[in-house]
């Protein structure tokens, strides 16, 4: 509890022990009348005394209530909770004062009550801001620059871009960059939900908010501090309240007109029956048919649907946060709760984007010595097939032939063990290299003249490629003016892929479609692989967003069309889909502008979770709907007839708000969903 909630627990526990207090010294002590009106006991304390012995538990705690009431009148914001709280309980004290019968005890109670319920929100509400909080531990407080041998703290406002930071063990990254020097293990579950750690070598990208764990490493900023990605998750998560969902909206339009409304129905229950009685000569009893109206307005007190909605999305963000789902805001969350179709893009999507060598086929020499000359032929490029072959070599691989094409496969050997000697990439060998730009190098390793690249660089040469059976990108090799084989590079499927389409299907999801840009002999076999029905290959940007626009016009009733993408070439298709989600979006600023959803890690099992979080938020949501508006119906109707009395009408207040919250306070827990 913080200190104002302790504050709050103190008064309920003095106002509590004075009202019992009271009401037994009242029944020992207070002045006793016969039914004639007539004095039973002379010696008892008189009424106005008791009057004013009980007010003080009814200020102690609920002096804050009045004051927001009658601030409420002045600023002609008169119809909500407090005014009501206010009109009840004053006029439950009127009643009694009329009727001279010292029972001051029910107004006091309501109040009582009342504030047990707002503390016990407030508590609530305070639970799920820690959950969301949480990502706010990620913000760093400084960053490390080095001066004269010496390291300085200084505000991570303060460094420019390009310049070297230092990051020792436990401190967090405070601003994205690129390791220059050092090596370590990043813990980035605040980020993405994960546990398990990520290696950062020289050369590699980390993001801000990650907790280096074990060694210094230097970083060169790659942004400013208002840039990089720990800026622009809080940004987003603070923000995230300020999009209201369409039953947030719902119930603020509900109250505004439900709360003048029963006032207007508490007043004609005071009046007009007593005014019927009397034209119609019957006796009009007009305390009855006051407490009555009392009774009313207490029960029809809206703050169990006002808090427990809010608060119901409230938590589902903070829930869904803590798994590394960030939702902008409560109306993505309950768009998010009726996909029914889900389009993907491929590369960093579905699979890796990392390109890998899979296969080294009609070689006319080792596989080995293969890749050795090819990584030293490509070991000046910075393209990515070539770093993919270099990288394939300096780890070392071992080969098995697969018997179903009769070709050799690699097998990646765990950590970074070299097989069959020294994988080291010796620029010395190199003596010559000219790069033929779209079609690869030409170079001289060892005395030997090499051609690494595809077949139009080949053919040019005179030299006839063979064509590979497989699917992915192909490196044809040829030494000293001879055919020597070729290099099968292709993208990776990530792990989780396969499980993340079914799991789709499971969550009621009708339909899955693949939008890439790739040769459709590549988006065919990914798609076969995957499970995935449909697959459009070959798009541009424009070609996607024209697709999207077709599968929009294709949807069924009231279900949401969900796009998920890498979010640095897919901005325009994010922008467009109902459900823009965001996949391996760390460090990319297009996804955090343009997705409504991003997915902290690439895991693309997280699309489905997501989506039974805000299932689930919804359900919860519609659930206190349903109870609170049932239950104060019935309890309004018992009350208009005189069968409910004050404590019923609490626990139709109170209590309904306090099951409600409860309720609420589910949505947090999605770790197992």
């Amino acid at each position: 509890m913080n200190r104002k909630q302790k504050k709050m627990l103190v008064r309920i526990i003095i106002a509590a022990v004075l009202m019992i207090a009271l009401h037994f010294a009242y029944e020992i002590f207070g002045e006793q009348k016969a039914e004639d009106g007539t004095l039973l006991n002379e010696g008892g304390i008189r009424e106005p005394v008791w009057f004013l012995l009980y007010m003080i538990p009814y200020l102690v705690v609920g002096y804050d209530i009045l004051k927001k009431a009658f601030k409420g009148i002045l600023n002609r914001q008169v119809f909500d909770e407090n005014f009501l709280m206010v009109v009840a309980t004053v006029g439950a004290i009127a009643v009694a004062l009329v009727e001279q019968n010292g029972d001051y005890t029910e107004a006091i109670a309501v109040m009582l009550f009342y504030q047990i319920g707002e503390l016990f929100q407030s508590y609530a509400v305070g639970k799920s801001r820690r959950n969301i909080s949480a990502l706010m531990d990620i913000r760093p407080d400084y960053a490390n620059i080095e001066e004269d041998g010496k390291l300085t703290k200084v505000d991570p406002d303060e460094v420019e871009c390009g310049s070297i930071i230092v990051v020792q063990p436990g401190e967090k990254v405070p601003i994205d960059g690129i390791v220059e020097e050092g090596r370590t293990t990043l813990n980035t579950s605040a980020l993405t939900g994960e546990s398990l750690p990520r290696e950062a070598l020289p050369g590699d990208e980390v993001i801000s908010g990650c907790i280096n764990m074990t060694g210094v490493i230097r970083v060169r900023t790659t942004k400013e501090f208002g840039e990089s990605t720990v800026s622009k998750i809080l940004d987003l998560v603070e923000n995230s309240s300020s999009r209201k969902s369409r039953s947030e909206d719902f119930i603020s339009r509900f109250a505004r007109y439900y709360t003048p409304a029963v006032c207007a129905s508490a007043l004609a229950l005071a009046i007009l029956p007593p005014l019927f009685l009397l034209v119609t000569g019957g006796a009009p009893a007009w305390g009855s048919w006051i407490y009555r109206a009392l009774t009313f307005l207490v029960i029809s007190c809206p703050c169990a649907l006002v808090i427990s909605i809010p608060l119901t999305f409230f938590a589902g963000i903070g829930g869904a946060g803590n798994v590394g789902i960030l939702v902008k805001g409560s109306n993505y969350l309950e768009a998010l709760s009726r996909t029914g179709v889900v389009a993907f893009d491929k590369t960093g999507t579905m699979t890796k984007g990392v390109f890998e060598v899979n296969g080294i086929h009609h070689s006319g020499m080792e596989n080995d010595k293969l890749l050795e000359y090819a990584a030293h032929a490509e070991c000046f490029s910075s393209h990515p097939i070539a770093k993919s072959i270099i990288r394939c070599y300096q780890e070392g691989m071992s080969w098995k032939l697969d018997k179903s094409t009769g070709e050799a496969v690699p097998v990646r050997n765990d950590g970074h063990k070299m097989v069959h000697g020294d994988h080291r990439i010796r620029r010395e060998r190199v003596s010559s290299v000219e790069e033929i730009g779209g079609n690869g190098v030409r170079a001289v390793v060892d005395g030997h003249e090499l051609l690494v690249g595809n077949s139009k660089l080949l053919a040019a040469n005179g030299i006839e490629a063979m064509k590979c059976r497989s699917v992915g990108t192909v490196v044809h090799v040829a030494m000293d003016g001879e055919y020597a084989g070729h290099i099968l590079i292709s993208d990776v499927i990530k792990p989780t892929a396969m499980e993340a389409i079914k799991a789709l299907k499971q969550a009621g999801v009708r339909r899955s479609v693949m939008l890439t840009g790739d040769a459709k002999t590549v988006a065919d076999s990914v798609a076969k692989e995957l499970g995935i029905g449909e697959v459009r290959s070959e798009l541009l940007p424009a070609d996607k967003v024209s697709v999207l626009e077709t599968l929009l016009a294709e949807k069924k009733g009231k279900e949401v069309l969900a796009f998920v993408g890498d979010g640095i070439n897919d901005a325009p298709v994010l922008s467009r889909a109902d459900i823009g989600i965001a996949m391996g979006a760390l460090g990319s600023d297009a996804a955090i502008e343009a997705a409504d959803v991003v997915l902290m890690d690439d895991d693309p099992a997280k699309i489905a979770k997501a989506i039974r979080v805000a299932r689930k938020c919804m359900r919860i949501v519609y659930e206190n709907i349903y109870f609170a508006i049932g239950i104060k119906l019935l309890c309004l109707v018992l009350g208009a007839f005189g069968i409910a009395n004050m404590w019923m009408a609490i626990f139709a207040d109170v209590g309904v708000m306090v099951l409600a919250v409860i309720n609420a306070i589910r949505a947090l827990f999605v770790k197992k969903l």
